[in-house]
C-alpha cells in the first residue's frame, strides 16, 4: 500500500497537520506541497490538507481534487480559525466532497489553526466579520500536541479504511 499527503497551507498551520500525518502512517509514503504533485496514479490513498478559507476549500485546491481519478481513495484534512466542528469547517468539508465528485472519500479531519495578526486586525474592521475575529483569536497556539494526536489518529483510522 502506498500513501501521498498534500497540503497546501499559508501559515503553516496546515503543513504542521500533514506532518503529524505522514509520521503517523504506517505504509510506503509521500509527502508534498500541493503545487509539487505532478501525478497521483499508484497512490492507493492520497490524504489533501487545506486551510479553510470563508467556510470553503481554497480556490487553488480545488482543480486539484477535481482532477483526481475517479475512484481514487481520499481523506481530507483541513485547519481552521473557527471551533472544531463548527459550521464553518464543516461547510468547507462538505465543499471538498462536493468537488470529491467520483472519488472514494474516507473521511476528513479538521483542528484549529491560529490565524495571523493581520488577517484578525482586518477582520476586526468589519462588523459583519468582527465576531469571527474574535474567536479565531483563541486559536493561538493550535494546531497543539492534543490536535496533532489526534490528525495522527485520524490517519492510522484511513489507512486501515484503505486497506
Amino acid at each position: 500500500m502506498k500513501a501521498l499527503v498534500t497540503y497546501f497551507s499559508q501559515t503553516g498551520n496546515t503543513e504542521k497537520v500533514a506532518r503529524a500525518i505522514f509520521k503517523a502512517v504506517d505504509v510506503e509514503k509521500e509527502i508534498l506541497p500541493l503545487d509539487e504533485v505532478k501525478n497521483v496514479h499508484g497512490y492507493d490513498i492520497v490524504f489533501i490538507g487545506f486551510p479553510v478559507i470563508r467556510n470553503a476549500v481554497p480556490v487553488k485546491v480545488q482543480p486539484f481534487i477535481k482532477g483526481l481519478p475517479v475512484g481514487q481513495k481520499v481523506a481530507f484534512f483541513s485547519t481552521y480559525g473557527s471551533l472544531r466542528g463548527g459550521l464553518l469547517s464543516r461547510q468547507a468539508f462538505e465543499d471538498a466532497i462536493g468537488l470529491a465528485t467520483g472519488k472514494k472519500v474516507l473521511g476528513h479531519f479538521g483542528c484549529r489553526g491560529r490565524v495571523s495578526s493581520e488577517v484578525i486586525d482586518a477582520l476586526m474592521e468589519k462588523p459583519e466579520t468582527r465576531a469571527w475575529a474574535e474567536v479565531a483569536r483563541t486559536a493561538d497556539g493550535h494546531p497543539d500536541a492534543a490536535d496533532l494526536k489526534d490528525a495522527a489518529e485520524f490517519a492510522e483510522a484511513m489507512i486501515a479504511k484503505a486497506r
